[in-house]
This record gives C-alpha cells, structure tokens and sequence, in this order.
C-alpha cells in the first residue's frame, strides 16, 4: 500500500526531539541508524486520506522516554520515494498536526537527497526496495 502527499513545512520542533540522547539510543535500536537531525512533514493528498488508518494501523515500535518532561512516540517503518524512515505519531497529548500531515524521521534530509521542494510530491510506502544508503 502506498500513500503520496506534498512535502510542507513544520514547525522545526523535530530537530531538537531528534537530537535527544534516548531518541537517538531507541531509534537506533529500532531502525538501525541514527536519525537525522530533524523531520519532514508531508501533507496526504485528499485523495488517500481514506486509506491513511488502515496504512498506519500497525506500528513497529515505540520510542519511550526516560523522563516524565518528554512524551512517547509510536513508529511506522516506511520508504518516502524509496529512502528508509519511519512515520512518527508523538502521544495525542501533544500531536500538533492534523491526520493528514505525516511527520518523517530519516538517516538523511530526504529533501536534500531527492533535490526536493516544499510542495514536491512523494510517495511513503510501507517497506520494501529500500535504496542503499552509504555507510559514513
């Protein structure tokens, strides 16, 4: 299944999660590389929002802090346009976007890598034919 949406700016809130040391120690459990310093936001198109509930009904892990000051997150391991990531719902508590806005955690600036735009389309899928990243 897949799902395709337009890049968006967020609120640049996802750097600073993504550079807390338990995120960084949990996602690397989980995913298998560290995650880079901040997400991207993709905006469903209406078209595939009926489908956004039965694409995200299972998570594969969930991201649990060590102090009360910091909320949990579940994940999603998914491709956007091929490049492994994973989908991020933080707790309802404080989610700040609405169901049609999916935030992306990544090894790399997926804008970067794919010379993309805010308002570029892309495809999340759910895994499978991950493009080879370069060890550093």
């Amino acid at each position: 299944m897949r799902l395709t949406g337009h890049i968006q700016s967020g609120a640049g809130m996802g750097a600073s999660f993504t550079r807390l040391p338990w995120v960084v120690s949990q996602f690397e459990t989980f995913m298998g590389f560290r995650p880079f310093p901040g997400t991207l936001n993709i905006r469903i198109r209406d078209e595939d929002l009926f489908r956004i509930d039965r694409f995200f009904s299972r998570m594969d892990f969930q991201l649990i802090p060590h102090s009360p000051q910091y909320c949990s997150a579940m994940l999603k391991k998914i491709t956007v346009n091929g490049i492994e990531a994973a989908a991020v719902f933080p707790s309802e508590d404080v989610h700040i976007h609405g169901k049609d806005i999916v935030e992306i955690i990544s090894y790399c600036s997926i804008k970067e890598a794919l010379h993309l735009n805010d308002g570029d389309e892309v495809t999340i899928s759910e895994r499978g034919n991950i493009i080879c990243r370069e060890e550093d």
